[in-house]
This record gives structure tokens, sequence and C-alpha cells, in this order.
């Protein structure tokens, strides 16, 4: 909206407009907020039926990797992703981490003695008994109502060793109201360590409480996180720009063009390490070479962190995604800058000389990929101005 028209624009349509934005982006943190304790409630869940099955029997136990390797391919297949060995491991440790005799001491008030919200009385009036595994007429929603924390919060805090520091944490997400980047800022500064140490605890939690602003979350955040869409069975396909995906896009149309060699394995490939996500913006396997080849886009200029990122992707992929009868994989970072487009090669660890000089000629030039991208870029550029001018 121009200047002219902010102008003309009445009030009460400008008070009308901000009332409109500000209800629906607290319906989306809304709908962020139940998604995520639903997905709380259901992965504690599922992580005491595992303990469950466990402990049923000797052997059952002594199989415990094989159980969630088993049981990870077995949801994957019938429920699409978010069941990885990794993922189920996690629900185990959570509801080891939090089991019912805790969960049930927090909503009476034992630990969280200063929540006085509706839930948190309704909670602690109706409480079961409660014995080593949870009650069996448990409903999700009820496990929901002991968990107020969002998914992403208890996956972090699960990092921490420490048990007290941990409570610590947790009390301070909740009665701070702390988005996860602001509680993984706190963890990693070792607040609770500081705090201990501190002659005055009081002003210490008093400064803890002040969200930086790399810590905001937006509502289309919250929603579009990687846990909510993987628990949704949603693709998390979205980019940056809509420039960077119709290149991505375009990249990935014009690789398979190029012969029978590359075979597409997937866009915006998710990883996980440790507690935080990343994406390689395309996946492929070369034939030829019998190796992946993980692509990266930039839209800014070559930095040696975008080499140090692609090197992460390349040791994750060599561990995690690379057969025992596959080459290492090999990274091509584009840096499309106007002006500065550049392709570099990044080879994987444990290659040879001979290797990496077959990996360099067999791949696509690089003057050929700089090309394409400016190619696309001025197609994408051209359809812009004749949309503009209809």
């Amino acid at each position: 909206m121009s200047d002219k028209q902010l102008e003309k624009t009445p009030p009460e349509y400008l008070s009308m407009l901000s009332g409109m934005i500000g209800l629906l982006e607290d319906a989306r943190r809304t709908a962020a907020r139940t998604v995520n304790s639903i997905m709380t409630a259901t992965y504690w869940e599922v992580g005491h039926r595992i303990v469950e099955y466990e402990q049923d029997g000797k052997k059952r136990a002594e199989y415990g990797t094989a159980l969630l390797k088993r049981l990870s391919a077995d949801l994957t297949k019938r429920l699409g992703r978010g069941f990885s060995r990794q993922n189920l491991q996690q629900m185990r440790q959570f509801y080891l981490v939090f089991p019912p005799e805790k969960i049930c001491q927090k909503a009476s008030g034992n630990l969280l003695a200063d929540e006085t919200s509706e839930k948190g009385q309704k909670a602690s009036g109706n409480l079961p008994q409660t014995t080593r595994k949870a009650p069996v007429k448990w409903s999700l929603a009820y496990i929901a109502g002991l968990f107020p924390l969002p998914w992403s919060h208890y996956v972090r805090l699960l990092s921490v060793k420490n048990a007290d520091a941990r409570s610590f944490y947790e009390i301070e997400a909740l009665r701070g109201g702390w988005s996860e980047p602001q509680l993984d800022r706190q963890i990693s500064s070792m607040f609770y360590e500081r705090t201990a140490l501190s002659r005055n605890k009081a002003a210490m939690l008093k400064k803890g409480e002040k969200a930086l602003p790399q810590d905001t979350v937006s509502p289309e955040e919250e929603i579009k996180n990687p846990l909510v869409l993987e628990f949704l069975g949603l693709k998390d396909e979205y980019s940056e720009s809509e420039l960077e995906d119709a290149i991505i896009r375009h990249l990935e149309s014009f690789l398979l063009e190029l012969g029978t060699d590359f075979a597409f394995i997937g866009r915006q490939k998710r990883l996980r390490i440790d507690d935080t996500w990343f994406r390689v913006d395309l996946v492929f396997f070369h034939r030829r070479l019998k190796c992946l080849v993980l692509i990266d886009l930039k839209l800014g200029r070559f930095t040696h962190a975008d080499s140090g990122q692609m090197q992460v992707y390349l040791n994750y992929a060599r561990e995690n995604w690379t057969r025992p009868d596959e080459n290492p994989p090999v990274g091509i970072i584009l840096c499309a800058e106007k002006g500065n487009d550049l392709v570099r090669y990044a080879l994987g660890g444990s290659l040879n000389r001979m290797l990496a000089a077959e990996y360099q000629t067999i791949l696509p030039d690089a003057d050929l990929l700089l090309a394409e991208i400016e190619k696309t870029r001025k197609q994408l550029e051209l359809r812009k101005k004749n949309r503009s001018r209809k």
C-alpha cells in the first residue's frame, strides 16, 4: 500500500485490518500449540508402549536396538516420515525421563507451585493412582494436559543430562514463555550453572526472562516447524524464497535431462544432527560414480561457512545415507548471486586422488551449471515483468 493510499484510507479500516491480522496470528499460534500438545502426548505414549513391551520379557529387552529398527521400518512403511530409529529412541527416552509418577507430581503442584491455570487446577484434582507403568485409561487429552511445553522444547531438554538442570530449564521455559530458540540459547550458554553460581539469583532469573530478537518465532514458523509437519504427515518442501525454489526445481529437471546417470533421491531432504534440523536442497544418486550427490544453492556470496556446512552434510550422508558398496558422497555448492556466480565441488572424506579426479571429470561442468542458473534467473525475471504488466 502506497503512502497516498494510506492517507486516503479511513482510520477505522486500518484498525479493523490490524485487528484481523492479530486475530489470524493468534489463531495460527493456537493451532500450532494444539498440534504440539497432542504430538507431545502421543510421543510420550509411544515411548510408554515401547518400554512396556521391552519390560514384558528379558529377550525383548535384549534386542532393544533391533526392536526400534524393525518398528521404525514398519511404522514408516505404514505412516510415512517421522519414525526413524533415532526418533523412536527419543520417544522411549522421553517416557523414561518423564515417568508417570514424575509428571503427576508436577501436575499436583509439587514442582510447578506457581502454576495456577484452570487446566493445571483441573489436572491436579483428578490425578489417578500411579504405578511404574502409566494407567491404561489415560487419554491423549489428559496426557497433553500434563505436558505444557511444545514437543520441540522437550526434545531439547532431553539433551540436558543433569536432572536438576533439566528441571530448572523446564520450569523457567514455562514461567518465562520461552520459545525453543530461547531455550536452546539458555542451555547452550549454561544459564543454570551461571545462575547457581551467581550471588544475585533473582537478578539472573529476571535477566533470563528477556528474549532477544533471534528468539522470536513467527506464527508461520510455528506451523511450519519440521516436527509439526512431520507429525501431521505433511511434506516440508517450502524454500526461503520463490526464486530459490524455482531455481532448485529447474536444476532438478536439468540434471535429470543430462542423461541416465543422475537418479533423483529428494528435494529439501532433511537431516537432524543432535537437536538441529538441516536441509539439503537436492540429493541425487550418480550411477557411474556410485555415490550420492548433494547440491546446495546459495543466493548470496560464497563464504567459508557454506563450505563448512557442506562438509557437515557430506559427513552425515557418508555415515547415514551411504550404503557399504557405494563410494563417498560428493557435494556441489551453487552460488547464484548476480555478478558472482560460482560452483564449488566439495568431496567427501576417504577419497583417493584417482577417485577424486574421476568425480570432477564426470560431474557436470561448472560453466554449464552457471549458465543454466543464469538462464533460469532471466526467465523468472522476464516472467515476473510480464505478470506485472497485466
